[in-house]
C-alpha cells in the first residue's frame, strides 16, 4: 500500500514512523514533511495547504491512502477533494471539520448533544462583545472562532483583559480571519487531560489520553505556544472516567455530527477539563494534537493502516484498536525567542546517538544535503520532540530528558517541568472523583 502523510511537524513524524512499521505498507511519501521525515520516507514539494497541489500529487503517485495531519487542509475540504478523485484519505470532511474550525459550531453541536460544555455567547461584532464583558464582569475566556494555531484562546480573570482580548481579534486582527469572530466562554477550573478516538463516523474505538503544557516556562508560565511537551498517561485517567468521556462527550457528539450530515471519520480529540462537576469539553479538535501525537502514537499497538481504513469503511466496530500501558513523556526542543522572533540554521548535533528506550520525532528540521543524511539544521520554532518511554512515568521522564541533554543547537530551549510529580499534582487532582452513572 502506497501511502502519503501530509504535513511537516514532529505529528507528521511520529506518524510517517509508525505507518513504516505497518507489514501493509510499500511505498511512503511525507508532503512537505521535515528533515526527520527524510530519513524514513519520500519528502515532496507541495505545501500541506496547498489542497490543489496534494491531490494531483497523490494522482500522480498513484496513492492508495492519504493520512492528513495538520487542521488546516482539513478545513479546506482536501479530503472531500481526495474523496472526489477517488483517493482514500484519513480525516474528516469539510463539515466535520468545523468541531475545530469554528468554535461556536462546535459548541453549537455540545449544545444539541446534550454534552457538559462551558456558557458561552458567539459575537460577530466588536461592540456587543465589549457590551456584553462591560455588564458580566466575571472571568472568561475568549476565543477566536476560527483556526489560530492554537493561540486564539485568552484566559482573561478581568473585564479589562477580556476587552483587550476582544479588541486584539477583532480590531487589531491579531489573527486575521480567525478573529472576524468571538466566542465569549465561562471560565473554568481544572485539570486538563486530551482525550482521543479513532471514529469511523457511528463508533469508536477504546480511548486514549494525555497530557500536554501550552506555556512557554516551567509552573506554567510565560507566552502560550503551540506546546512545549507531553505526557501520557494521565494521573487521574482510568477506566471509569474513560467511560464517562465516552457516554458522555465523545459518542453524543459522534452521533450528532451523523445527524447533521457530517459523519466524523478520522482521529476526534477532545481536550477536557476536569471541573468539580464532573468533565466538560474546552474545546474538540479533528486531527491529534501536537505534541500529544508524539505520545500517543508509541501507544498504538494495532496496524495503523488497517485501522484507518477502518474509520473509511465504517467497520471499526470489527477491527479492535489496541493500545499499550506503557508511559510516555516527550519534551520539545524549540529555539531561542520562541514563540517571538528566532534565529535558524543552527546545526543540531547528538542526534545520531540511539537509545532504546527513547525516540526523537523532527519538526522545523532540515538535512543539509543528501551527502551528508546524518546533518541537520534548525528551521523554525519547535525543533524536536524528544521521546522517553518506560514502565511508569518516572522512568519514561528520566529518559526523555537524559536524550534532550545530548542534543544541542545555539539557543536550544525546553521546560524542566514536563511530567514532574509536583507539576501534575495538585488540589484538584487528589480531590476530583470522576462521576458514575
Amino acid at each position: 500500500m502506497k501511502v502519503l502523510v501530509v504535513g511537516s511537524g514532529a505529528r507528521e513524524h511520529a506518524l510517517a514512523w509508525r505507518l513504516k512499521q505497518s507489514p501493509n505498507l510499500t511505498g511512503l511519501w511525507v508532503t512537505p514533511g521535515n528533515g526527520g521525515t527524510a530519513r524514513i520516507a519520500t519528502n515532496l514539494e507541495v505545501a500541506a495547504e496547498d489542497v490543489g497541489g496534494v491531490v494531483e500529487t497523490a494522482r500522480g503517485l498513484g496513492i492508495d491512502l492519504v493520512v492528513v495531519g495538520p487542521e488546516v487542509p482539513l478545513a479546506n475540504g482536501l479530503v472531500d477533494l481526495l474523496d472526489s478523485a477517488g483517493i482514500p484519505a484519513f480525516g474528516p470532511s469539510q463539515q466535520a471539520a468545523r468541531i475545530e474550525s469554528s468554535k461556536e459550531f462546535a459548541l453549537q453541536v455540545m449544545q444539541a448533544a446534550g454534552v457538559p460544555c462551558p456558557e458561552f455567547k458567539a459575537f460577530h461584532n466588536e461592540t456587543d462583545a465589549l457590551t456584553f464583558i462591560e455588564h458580566h464582569r466575571q472571568p472568561v475566556v475568549v476565543k477566536a472562532d476560527g483556526l489560530a494555531a492554537g493561540k486564539g484562546v485568552s484566559i482573561c480573570e478581568t473585564p479589562e483583559q477580556a476587552s483587550l482580548a476582544v479588541q486584539a481579534c477583532m480590531r487589531q486582527r491579531i489573527f486575521g480571519q480567525a478573529g472576524d469572530k468571538v466566542v465569549i466562554e465561562e471560565l473554568l477550573r481544572g485539570p486538563e487531560i486530551s482525550v482521543f478516538a479513532f471514529s469511523d463516523g457511528q463508533s469508536l474505538s477504546p480511548l486514549v489520553a494525555a497530557c500536554d503544557y501550552k506555556r512557554l516556562h516551567d509552573g506554567d508560565e510565560g507566552p502560550n505556544t503551540g506546546g512545549m511537551g507531553s505526557f501520557t498517561p494521565p494521573d487521574l485517567w482510568s477506566d471509569d472516567l474513560a467511560e464517562e468521556v465516552r457516554r458522555a462527550i465523545m459518542t453524543p457528539v459522534i452521533e450528532e455530527l451523523a445527524r447533521r450530515g457530517a459523519p466524523y471519520r478520522g482521529v476526534l480529540y477532545a481536550g477536557l477539563m476536569l471541573t468539580s462537576d464532573g468533565p466538560k469539553v474546552l474545546e474538540f479538535n479533528c486531527r491529534l494534537g501536537d505534541p500529544e501525537a508524539q505520545v500517543v502514537l508509541p501507544l498504538l499497538d494495532s496496524d495503523p493502516l488497517e485501522t484507518m481504513f477502518a474509520c473509511l469503511n465504517g467497520d471499526l466496530n470489527a477491527t479492535p484498536v489496541q493500545w499499550s500501558n506503557r508511559s510516555y513523556v516527550g519534551v520539545v526542543m524549540a529555539s531561542g525567542g520562541y514563540p517571538d522572533r528566532y534565529d535558524t540554521g543552527f546545526e543540531i548535533t547528538g542526534l545520531n546517538v540511539e537509545d532504546e528506550n527513547t525516540l526523537v520525532f523532527h519538526a522545523a528540521t532540515r538535512r543539509v544535503d543528501d551527502t551528508q543524511p546524518s546533518k541537520w539544521v534548525t528551521t523554525g520554532g519547535r525543533v524536536l520532540t524528544v521521546v522517553g518511554s518506560g514502565e511508569s512515568l518516572a522512568e519514561a521522564r528520566q529518559a526523555s530528558y537524559h536524550r534532550v541533554a545530548g542534543i544541542s543547537f545555539q539557543g536550544a530551549y525546553h521546560r524542566k517541568d514536563i511530567a514532574a510529580v509536583e507539576g501534575r499534582r495538585n488540589s484538584w487532582l487528589q480531590d476530583w472523583v470522576a462521576p458514575t452513572g
